[in-house]
């Protein structure tokens, strides 16, 4: 009997008798050893939330007479754990006949038999539960050999063809993370020629080397300073905080969005939104900013509110002489 069929027999059990059920009775009737059983009843309470209460007179367990209506949720799983579950079960069957073939075949075959459990209902949820990518990038022509020195903690020399400012360069780079963000892979690393950190989109990589050097190592601390500090993927410390307004109408979708773990936020007397964020570089700001079009305004600072004007001038200006 598997972990899940137990935890069905155990609610059958539960449901069908209002006395608690000595816990031999139990383990004779799974036949299996007592740290399973907890382990299933542990799972039975503390994840599946059942109504679960031990009986220390009677010696065993039962569920409240408080909550006889209880029955076992459809599905199991959170959001992230089904996603997780199915792109793995699809990338896993379009991995093709590759180098980890024979070592991945077993964890195929584990997560064909999981999403085929009569129990779990999750026959069809390869056809049924859709991640479209919007807009994704590919990961360029050397995304193994960036990953490589960047698990081997090599140095790497690339040709990098900047999409901003459309200039080619040759750089060093101490490899620190593989990032993917908003269906684009990114290397964070350490630019041996300007001593700085940098992002790097790795489908503008032209050419990488895996150099000989070690890489220079920076701590996790040091990293989450300097990129998840402030708003977006361009990194560095935050010297700015934008103020945001949206529309009531908007406010139903983006007082729901977490754009940045230390935001603050505070919903107004009429209805409007207002958002605080810390950044630095306002390229990626803007472009959210302009998403929401005539829903949102930018309240401080006036830098960035002058950006935005400067770019909808832009638009509006394209739109004029057509």
């Amino acid at each position: 009997m598997d972990k899940i069929d137990r935890i069905f027999q155990l609610h059958a059990l539960f449901r069908s008798r209002r006395s608690a059920i000595p816990v031999a009775e139990l383990l004779e009737t799974l036949e299996c050893s007592k740290a399973t059983l907890h382990r299933s009843l542990n799972l039975l309470r503390d994840y599946l939330h059942a109504p679960l209460e031990f009986d220390e007179q009677a010696g065993g367990y039962r569920y409240s007479s408080l909550a006889r209506a209880y029955e076992l949720p459809g599905l199991w799983f959170s959001a992230a754990e089904l996603q997780a579950l199915v792109v793995l079960q699809r990338l896993l069957g379009e991995a093709g006949r590759g180098l980890l073939e024979r070592q991945l075949a077993p964890l195929a075959r584990r997560i064909e038999e999981l999403t085929s459990h009569k129990r779990l209902n999750l026959s069809e949820a390869c056809s049924r539960l859709r991640f479209p990518a919007l807009a994704a990038r590919p990961p360029g022509p050397d995304f193994e050999r960036a990953v490589a020195a960047t698990l081997q903690r090599r140095q790497l020399a690339l040709h990098y063809h900047a999409r901003g400012t459309d200039q080619h360069s040759d750089r060093v780079v101490s490899p620190q993370r593989i990032v993917h963000y908003r269906e684009a892979w990114y290397l964070d690393g350490w630019d041996e020629g300007k001593s700085q950190l940098r992002t790097f989109s790795l489908d503008r990589v032209s050419s990488a080397v895996v150099l000989a050097a070690a890489a220079r190592d920076l701590t996790e601390a040091e990293l989450d300073a300097h990129y998840a500090s402030a708003f977006g993927i361009f990194g560095g410390s935050p010297d700015k905080t934008a103020r945001l307004r949206f529309s009531a109408e908007r406010a139903r979708w983006v007082a729901d969005e977490r754009w940045h773990p230390q935001q603050r936020s505070q919903h107004l007397p009429d209805g409007s939104y207002e958002l605080e964020i810390p950044y630095r570089d306002p390229r990626e700001l803007v472009m959210e900013i302009l998403r929401h079009g005539p829903h949102v305004r930018v309240i401080a600072p006036e830098s960035l509110a002058a950006e935005v004007r400067q770019q909808l001038a832009r638009t509006l200006a394209l739109y004029a002489a057509g």
